[in-house]
């Protein structure tokens, strides 16, 4: 995989993104509507953090990209989503495998009777190549811990399974990841840990990453671009710098919005100006 250099930075900027979703919709059983009109971009070789309270529609966003819906009674009913040129909605999860995407589960997803190699191994259940060795100690490399844990790997801590499921991921060679809740059970200490790797990850192999995240401050310290989600739709989005400098990103996902906190009169106000956006 071609490292992202800067050099190329305002070519980047022009092309076209990765990955486009364009004005989505997506229903559960025909009847629950969840995303209502949603459009994000993901630039190559970029981080971009997708924020927002629980039921925000986040995870069925990933799966709506992923293919995944399919598996839960879940459907893109409006919209399109573009991935590398080619339009991927309605694609089978496996083919969109071989395209390029990998999803990363919320709560890991690690197959707890196997030891760590066999779940690297099955990461890489797509690939036909001889190279999925030198892969698995690319993956110990970054992860340096799951080398000594030969064991099975539900045996792992909380941080370690985060670490084995994200190195399954590098296992099949993608394109973009897309990554949900990797904050998730994990102690302050292992959050910072594993969104260095994430950075380092992608500075190193240049794997585009599409992070859903509750911890907003811990995305936005390694997305170059955030959206805010809120009752199945974007309503605000930006760069990581201008989200974070945001007063009321700071209030609502950053724990602070300044030297005077809001009345609650104020705090109802933005709520309800915020749903009908």
């Amino acid at each position: 995989m071609l490292q992202t250099t800067p050099g190329k930075a305002s070519t980047a900027a022009n092309a076209a993104p990765l990955l486009a979703v364009r004005n989505i919709e997506v229903v559960y059983d025909n009847v629950i509507l969840v995303l209502r009109g949603l459009s994000i971009d993901v630039p190559n070789g970029a981080i971009v953090a997708l924020l927002g309270a629980n039921g925000a529609g986040k995870s069925t966003t990933l799966k709506a990209i992923s293919g995944l819906l399919k598996t839960e009674e879940g459907e893109v009913t409006r919209g399109e989503i573009v991935f590398d040129g080619e339009r991927i909605d309605g694609t089978d999860p496996d083919k969109i495998v071989r395209k390029g995407i990998f999803q990363v589960m919320e709560g890991r997803r690690i197959i707890s009777d196997m030891t760590s190699i066999e779940n690297l191994r099955l990461g890489a259940f797509t690939r036909r190549d001889k190279d999925v060795d030198a892969d698995i100690d690319m993956v110990f490399n970054y992860f340096p811990r799951l080398r000594e844990r030969t064991g099975l790997a539900g045996y792992l801590s909380g941080g370690e399974q985060q670490m084995l499921a994200i190195g399954r991921a590098l296992m099949a060679r993608p394109k973009l990841i897309l990554m949900d809740e990797p904050s998730m059970g994990l102690s302050p200490l292992l959050v910072k840990e594993v969104f260095g790797i994430i950075r380092q990850i992608n500075r190193d192999l240049g794997v585009t990453i599409l992070l859903v995240e509750q911890n907003a401050r811990a995305a936005l310290s390694v997305a170059s671009h955030g959206y805010i989600m809120e009752q199945g739709k974007v309503v605000l989005d930006g760069t990581a710098d201008e989200l974070r400098d945001n007063e009321d990103v700071k209030e609502f996902y950053l724990g602070g919005g300044g030297d005077q906190r809001k009345s609650f009169k104020n705090l109802k106000s933005f709520k309800r100006r915020k749903r009908w956006l």
